[in-house]
């Protein structure tokens, strides 16, 4: 994951004017439309209002990052998109000088990042693609790291379950396009260190691994019909006997109740179900690695023969 280029740059102070051409109202300050060259290099055009920058303007910095949007008294407010001296950009809501609000991240090395923001961080509800691998994470997000029940998407699977730290944490499952449903939980562990290693006084890092439990055919959601009210009962009418086989006019015979054909048989073949026992069997054994980066799940060589399992 890339955050090249995430740093805001400080634009000039409003006690430093520089030079200016533009609009002014009775009392002399900025006031209307105008641009500014400001002593430190950067340069602003646009919108003033009582000698500060307030409406829509165009601020550009000396190492070529710009800002077009909306300003409220100096401060970037409202919408508005910042692009960054290495090329990356953002595009969406602004409160206080920050990047606050709905907003898209176009990062450097092409992931994106759509969602909420506070306070410059990705906070909220928000869905992180990863260009290389083509997975994407979809959930939620705390100061700005994975966190909280999320789904990560893979180009033929998919991860449901929690997130903390960036990291996949405890019971989840994984969804396979071929029709089934691995079941497990991701469990820190800390990572294997040489002997050289072991000598140095270093934090010990944890990684999360998976270890499945079960694979079963995929839960299908059914919506639930809200139960309807029992019809209000009506004073019984006596009428006389009629003769048998008589159809009163308006009246009709029940139609004959045909077979319902083309209902989907959710079954596996033979061939698929053992199959899918022997993978269970030996994923039960597995250690899988979780690569925050690019949002895939790593495996041991020795495990790598498997093909059906998350990459």
């Amino acid at each position: 994951m890339s955050d090249l280029g995430s740093e805001e740059l400080e634009e000039e102070g409003e006690n430093d004017l520089g030079d200016y051409e533009g609009d002014r109202n009775e009392a002399g300050e900025r006031h209307g439309h105008g641009k500014a060259r400001l002593p430190n290099g950067d340069t602003y055009e646009g919108s003033y209002e009582f000698g500060k920058r307030h409406g829509q303007g165009v601020y550009r910095f000396k190492n070529g990052a710009r800002y077009t949007g909306e300003y409220v008294r100096n401060k970037k407010h409202g919408q508005g998109i910042f692009i960054y001296p290495d090329g990356s950009r953002y595009e969406g809501e602004w409160a206080d000088d920050h990047k606050h609000g709905h907003g898209v991240y176009y990062y450097v090395n092409n992931d994106t990042y759509t969602g909420e923001w506070f306070a410059h961080q990705r906070h909220g509800q928000g869905t992180y693609f990863y260009a290389e691998t083509g997975s994407k994470y979809v959930g939620t997000w705390v100061n700005g790291q994975q966190e909280g029940a999320a789904e990560l998407i893979h180009l033929n699977h998919r991860y449901q379950g929690k997130f903390f730290n960036k990291n996949p944490v405890g019971p989840g499952k994984y969804v396979f396009d071929i029709g089934c449903e691995q079941h497990g939980e991701y469990r820190l562990t800390d990572v294997e260190r040489g002997e050289e290693e072991e000598e140095e006084e270093t934090l010990v890092t944890v990684i999360p691994k998976w270890k499945a439990t079960k694979i079963t055919e995929l839960a299908l959601w059914t919506p639930t019909l809200p139960e309807e009210p029992p019809p209000t009962e009506a004073p019984v009418r006596e009428e006389a006997p009629k003769p048998e086989g008589t159809v009163e006019p308006g009246d009709e015979a029940p139609a004959p109740v045909e077979a319902v054909e083309g209902e989907m048989d959710m079954r596996f073949g033979e061939e698929d179900a053992d199959m899918l026992r022997d993978e269970s069997r030996e994923h039960s054994r597995d250690e899988f690695r979780y690569d925050a980066e690019q949002g895939n799940v790593n495996f041991d060589e020795d495990d790598a023969r498997q093909s059906d399992a998350p990459e």
